[in-house]
């Protein structure tokens, strides 16, 4: 029997059939055991129903098998053996799908219903346990163990039966699917079995609880386990009463106040009195219903708004709420522009406000490229542009905005120290505001724009936090689509947001955010990247900054080389510009008088506009000399040339060094004079010579700091020419790390290092073998001009660098003073 079955208890309509099925159920008697005790009998499976003992339900019959088993019994007029299937998907159940314990059923006449099934009403009237199955075809038929129950009463018992049936009543009243009747026909109930069976059967528990109540033989045991089971139910009903209660309180609370307001709008429209306040809110509420806030937001914009209409006007707290829903509803949720996907037009766009950068233009060309393939899967980069001020790294990112049709938006990180700059202050603060991250939001007016943190490398931390850590949501991925201020306390999705960050450096970037990045070098511009960057943007722009045209002034290539090389020193072009305005305005100036001018510009006129040459660089030695060999090093504005002088005194075996040199490349000088030393037979250097005599390495322009490992090889090549006084060639420059035996290994910056000795009137360069794979950065006519030698050993380094046959006499001085050179 379910829980609509009582149904068959209501009116009096159903009294009359009810009796009348009932009485024929009676009639069919139970089945006589055989001498062992056993029955045997057509089996009825039952799936996802269980019917115990002294209960009448209604039954509907589908399959064949189970209709010819009742037809069979009917016929016989006898009882049938119900059965619970285990496995309720199975249409036609084996012996293997059966609970070992059934129940013996009758079955009343058949009803066929408008579907083709059959409908019965069926009693239940003892317990069985299956012995064996006898027969499966046209039906199954069964053997089995009647089980009888101890129906004698104690005190326990009755004590029991009370509690169970007081916890039965509270439920029948909290449960409107269990009739009254119900528990009008518990309380008629004598034995513990039966009223347990009773109340399993009215409550409806679970296919698995059913079951577990059936093979419970112990009548006081299975009473036991309903009473839990009550006690749950009545936990469960009691709860859902105090909701609904609630609830329909809560609904005649708002109807209330919804009638009482639309009379105050009422009254207040036929006074002609609108309350600015009462407008505030009103807008507010138009405003939350037309914008697409996210779940989240819409309840908590609601709740505030329901807080702000609650509040006195006059109540410091209402500009506190205001200005939080303002800040809400003012951010996007829902605009965004769509992307241009047109790869060959952003590669257009890029080169025309961009020179040079490949590897920063490939990158976005080809994140563009997959976004137009699969424009909803693709994810968004998250880019480190790193390189010396002044490449393009701002700028490229405007352009890149410009390509893809997005809004760019920009802050700068430099020098903020504390959190709350990138996450806001809480509430509770006077005058809280959100973090610049949700500002430039608000500010960019889309949720997908290009987002550029400028000189990410500068952020500080301090006693207040540390924004590096605060950076890691705002630019993970897996994070950012759920991003949390401190003010809104709202999730934020910034996962359509496209953020390039800039750096002078990686080096002081913490590493857990370094790892959320795409890290992009900016190599610093060489001469050749600056004359073209100068040609085609930077003289234009500054000639129409000046009101000048662009076809009534032109630099020689010369000109221009004048300025780079003497009035600049940066890796970047900004100077490069500024000293271009200068020659420019000088030129509007002239123009302006009336005064004649020359409209092409050379280098006797850059000497006349700008004054005399600012920078001088290092030229090449013009002879060879012992001591002396050439390095060429890496700086931040490119390359240059850094001779590394060693002069032998006489002393107490002592290696000084001066210039200014870091920790490292005082580490190289003592790796090469150990090398030297474990050389020293092989180059025929008297070992004694190391303990009579003090050596001073020093590498010039003293105030400049020096550090790195990349002149190792320069520093054992000028040792060993002052120990065998050979000297070293003044056209060669080299660059490697030395291993202390004698291994060249590899290092960085043989772009600008080659460029720079090419400048300088080198004529060929020593570069570590493994270094061979960056050649293909330097400039063909670079490559050209210089002699290249890939070398493994140093031992090859000095059979370049050295030259015997001009070893000097023993009456010739070993370090002679080199010419004075005027620029």
């Amino acid at each position: 029997m379910q829980q609509d079955d009582w149904d068959l208890y209501d009116g009096d309509e159903y009294a009359e059939t009810l009796h009348r099925r009932t009485e024929e159920l009676y009639s069919i008697n139970d089945l006589l055991p055989d001498a062992a005790g056993m029955i045997e009998s057509p089996v009825m499976a039952l799936r996802g129903l269980v019917v115990y003992p002294q209960m009448v339900s209604p039954l509907f019959i589908g399959r064949e098998k189970t209709l010819w088993a009742v037809e069979e019994a009917r016929e016989q007029n006898q009882t049938l053996i119900a059965l619970v299937q285990h496995n309720l998907d199975a249409e036609h159940p084996t012996p293997g799908d059966f609970f070992h314990i059934g129940v013996e059923v009758a079955v009343g006449k058949l009803i066929n219903m408008p579907d083709g099934a059959s409908s019965a009403l069926v009693q239940a009237r003892r317990r069985v346990e299956i012995v064996e199955f006898t027969q499966l075809e046209p039906y199954i038929r069964a053997r089995v163990r009647p089980l009888f129950e101890d129906v004698r009463m104690d005190r326990r018992s009755q004590a029991t039966m009370r509690s169970v049936l007081d916890l039965f009543h509270r439920c029948v009243q909290l449960n409107r699917s269990i009739p009254e009747e119900a528990y009008l026909f518990a309380l008629n109930i004598d034995e513990p079995g039966w009223l347990a069976d009773m109340i399993a059967t009215a409550i409806s528990p679970d296919i698995e609880v059913r079951i577990k109540l059936l093979a419970m033989l112990n009548p006081q045991e299975r009473l036991n386990y309903v009473g839990e089971l009550l006690a749950q139910e009545l936990d469960v009903l009691e709860l859902e009463s105090e909701i609904s209660t609630r609830t329909r309180s809560e609904v005649d609370r708002t109807q209330r106040e919804f009638y009482l307001r639309e009379q105050m709008k009422v009254i207040q429209t036929e006074l002609g009195e609108g309350d600015p306040h009462i407008a505030d809110v009103a807008e507010l509420k138009e405003r939350a219903k037309t914008i697409a806030l996210s779940e989240q937001a819409r309840e908590r914009v609601f709740k505030e708004i329901s807080r702000l209409d609650h509040v006195p006007p006059i109540s410091p707290e209402v500009g506190i709420i205001r200005s939080y829903l303002d800040w809400i509803l003012d951010l996007p949720w829902d605009q965004s522009t769509e992307d241009n996907l047109d790869v060959i037009n952003a590669a257009k766009v890029l080169d025309e406000n961009h020179y040079g950068l490949p590897k920063a233009k490939d990158r976005i060309l080809e994140y563009i490229a997959v976004k137009s393939l699969r424009p909803k899967k693709s994810r968004q980069p998250i880019l480190c542009f790193v390189g010396p001020p002044g490449t393009g790294k701002t700028s490229l990112g405007r352009s890149i905005a410009t390509a893809l049709g997005r809004e760019f938006v920009r802050i700068s990180l430099g020098g903020v120290r504390d959190e709350a700059e990138i996450r806001g202050h809480r509430r509770t603060y006077i005058g809280a505001l959100p973090g610049r991250i949700l500002q430039t939001m608000k500010r960019a007016k889309v949720t997908n724009p290009l987002f550029m943190l400028d000189e990410i490398d500068k952020l500080g931390s301090s006693y207040r936090g540390d924004p590096a850590s605060a950076m890691l949501e705002v630019l993970d991925p897996e994070q950012n689509h759920a991003f949390s201020d401190h003010y809104l306390e709202l999730d934020y999705d910034l996962s359509n947001v496209m953020f390039i960050t800039t750096a002078n450096t990686d080096m002081t970037i913490p590493d857990p955010l370094l790892d959320r990045m795409e890290v992009i070098e900016f190599p610093g511009y060489i001469e050749e990247d600056k004359l073209e960057i100068a040609t085609q943007f930077l003289i234009p722009r500054q000639l129409e900054d000046s009101s000048l045209e662009v076809a009534e002034i032109e630099f020689t290539e010369a000109a221009l080389r004048e300025i780079i090389r003497y009035y600049t020193y940066e890796a970047g072009v900004r100077n490069l510009e500024r000293e271009i305005g200068r020659v420019c305005r000088k030129l509007a100036r002239k123009k302006a008088e009336g005064a004649e001018f020359s409209k092409t510009v050379d280098e006797a006129d850059i000497l006349a506009f700008l004054g005399p040459r600012q920078i001088f660089y290092h030229q090449a030695e013009r002879e060879d000399e012992v001591g002396v060999a050439t390095a060429v090093a890496w700086t931040a504005n490119g390359g240059e040339i850094m001779p590394v002088e060693v002069v032998l005194i006489e002393g107490k075996s002592g290696l000084k060094l001066t210039g200014q040199l870091g920790e490292v490349m005082q580490e190289s000088a003592q790796a090469a004079m150990s090398y030297l030393q474990s050389r020293a037979d092989d180059l025929d250097i008297d070992p004694e010579r190391f303990q009579e005599l003090d050596i001073h390495l020093h590498i010039p322009a003293g105030a400049i700091p020096k550090d790195g490992p990349s002149a190792g090889i320069t520093i054992a090549t000028a040792l060993i020419s002052a120990f065998t006084e050979i000297p070293v060639r003044c056209d060669l420059g080299m660059t490697g790390e030395i291993t202390l035996r004698g291994r060249v290994l590899p290092i960085g910056g043989v772009r600008e290092k080659i460029l720079a000795a090419h400048r300088s009137g080198l004529k060929m360069v020593i570069l570590p073998a493994e270094n061979e794979k960056d050649l293909i950065d330097v400039p063909q006519k670079a490559r050209d001009d210089l002699d290249i030698h890939l070398v493994k050993h140093m031992d090859d380094v000095l059979e370049l660098a050295l030259r015997p046959e001009k070893k000097p006499e023993p009456h010739e001085k070993s370090n002679p003073e080199p010419e004075e050179e005027t620029p």
